[in-house]
């Protein structure tokens, strides 16, 4: 009987560590692909609407929040500048 709890411990340990070495978040979250924009004029957002906004090196742009609550993350170039949008 020793010997089947000592296999099963062990078998534990290797399981646990295996499952260490996974990142749960990298799982859970994926970065948004291309953000496609369009002029402000044009967007068909609600009034309400809640967006992150930024502006560099005379451009702007509005990432809503909707859209990245599910993404968490987007990359993007604004204004020639690499940069991380998060949520």
């Amino acid at each position: 009987m020793e010997k089947v709890g000592a296999l099963a411990a062990a078998v534990g340990v290797c399981l646990f560590t295996a499952l260490s070495r996974v990142n749960i978040y990298e799982l859970m979250f994926h970065p948004m692909g291309s953000p496609a924009f369009v002029s402000a004029a044009d967007v068909k957002l609600d009034k309400d609407e809640k967006v992150i906004a930024m502006a560099m090196n005379g451009a702007a742009r509005a990432y809503p929040i909707r859209s990245i609550s599910y993404h968490h993350i987007v990359n993007d170039v604004v204004g020639g500048v690499p940069i991380v949008a998060t949520y």
